[in-house]
């Protein structure tokens, strides 16, 4: 239980969006959020705490400045586990800011970035995987990603986490047993197969966590996309199909984009963050050049190159790949997209794989083909979410994947019966595990999580 004399200094932010609206939200947290809301609206008696209160609000004149609703949630039933308030007063910027204005006066401060989720996070009302979870739901640009956020919030990943932290513990505990009593022997677990058992088991549920969570942030941040090839091949066709209108101007004039043109797309489920870029070629156009380098960087920096070619012109595209991008491209993050296959009087005669690359066929002009492109550019980058796929961040990867070099680690020192080295990287498994849910965590880290949430969460 939260003491009350113990809460922080009280913070206060419009937790709304600026702008007009029938509805703005300000909210306070801390030791004096209660004291401010009755000096703001005039108001002697106490608040009955999850109680919507008619009230007026008034400046330091007696002036009403707007009426609303306050409602009080005493700590530690709170989201902030401290004392909060919500001030429901109509949504004008106007109102809200001078609501704002005369809770700084009563004594409360500007809340930093974050800073609601972050006091959440000190009071063990959420753990770190869920207080992420907050700005993922907000930020979600798909329905999948927002079930998946909220799936998140509402503690599934972290009870994952939290079961590998359970049988992690249990496995050092046999590990350390053994090396404190090594002439026991009821406790000579090295000697047996009883750790290389919980190893094993403990690295598939790993790998099966990190399966999902590498699901998860494809979900959460999407793929760039570059879409590339010769002039007139069909690029900016491509991506006014794919985002079903007009998005880049079409001509039958070669060099018409000049730029890149970026659009985000949401296609089954997976985020594309496309950039439709110049045709690539030779030219002694300025613009045109100019348009051409910058393809090129983004080309270099892409997650997947969609090169499109005219199937009626180039029959190589590997070769066609080798001449605009190097002598080797790598297949790996490349798809080749063969466009006007309208113009062909036979398909089925076009390879399904080149070394590596993946092929895909389409009539931009026809809109054939488009659903399996799709497909194959959700096969390219392993985009295949379960319906339970939980939001998950970069860093949560990079820590499970140190989980299991330690768990390799373990395994082999066991092998050797190296005890106490053994016992060394199962402490760094279940360091590295902590790391995802905030149980250890550098503060540099916890700053840079919170800062980027808004100011009124």
């Amino acid at each position: 239980m939260i003491d009350f004399h113990m809460q922080q200094p009280t913070i206060c932010a419009i937790a709304t969006p600026i702008g007009r609206g029938g509805v703005g939200v300000i909210r306070l947290s801390g030791k004096t959020a209660c004291e401010i809301a009755k000096k703001l609206t005039k108001r002697t008696k106490d608040f009955t705490p999850r109680y919507a209160h008619f009230c007026r609000f008034y400046d330091d004149n007696g002036v009403i400045l707007d009426e609303g609703l306050v409602l009080f949630f005493r700590a530690p039933h709170s989201f902030t586990g401290e004392d909060v308030v919500e001030i429901q007063g109509h949504g004008g910027m106007i109102l809200q800011q001078q609501l704002l204005s005369r809770c700084y006066e009563l004594g409360a401060r500007q809340a930093h970035a974050g800073e609601f989720s972050m006091r959440a996070f000190e009071n063990n009302k959420m753990d770190l995987v869920q207080a992420e979870a907050i700005a993922d739901a907000i930020d979600a640009t798909s329905v999948a990603a927002a079930r998946g956020a909220m799936r998140s919030l509402t503690g599934e990943f972290s009870k994952k986490i939290n079961e590998l932290l359970n049988k992690l513990i249990h496995l050092r505990l046999h590990v350390e047993a053994a090396i404190d009593f090594p002439d026991e022997e009821d406790v000579d677990f090295l000697a047996d197969a009883t750790i290389t058992k919980q190893l094993n088991a403990l690295k598939t549920q790993v790998a099966d966590v990190l399966f999902g969570a590498q699901q998860g942030q494809l979900l959460r941040d999407g793929v760039s996309v570059v879409i590339a090839g010769r002039p007139n091949a069909g690029k900016s066709s491509l991506l006014n199909r794919l985002a079903g209108t007009e998005r880049a101007i079409v001509t039958d004039i070669a060099g018409t984009t000049r730029d890149i043109l970026q659009e985000t797309l949401v296609l089954k489920g997976l985020a594309l963050n496309i950039t439709d870029t110049a045709g690539l070629r030779n030219t002694e156009d300025v613009v045109e050049k100019a348009g051409i380098d910058r393809a090129k960087n983004a080309i270099a920096t892409a997650d997947l190159v969609l090169l499109v070619y005219d199937v009626t012109v180039d029959h190589d595209p590997v070769l066609l790949a080798k001449e605009l991008f190097g002598a080797s491209p790598n297949p790996k993050n490349m798809l080749l997209i063969g466009n006007k296959t309208d113009k062909l009087k036979h398909i089925d005669d076009l390879p399904t794989d080149i070394e590596g690359f993946g092929l895909a066929y389409v009539s931009c002009e026809t809109q054939s083909g488009l659903p399996q492109l799709v497909d194959k550019i959700c096969e390219k980058v392993g985009f295949h979410p379960p319906e339970n796929t939980l939001i998950a961040r970069t860093r949560h990867l990079d820590a499970l994947k140190r989980v299991q070099v330690a768990l390799n680690d373990a395994e082999q020192l066991h092998v050797y019966q190296a005890g106490e080295l053994m016992a060394e990287s199962l402490r760094l498994a279940q360091m590295n595990l902590s790391e995802i849910t905030g149980e250890f965590s550098a503060d540099d880290l916890l700053g840079k999580i919170f800062g980027s949430f808004c100011i009124g969460k």
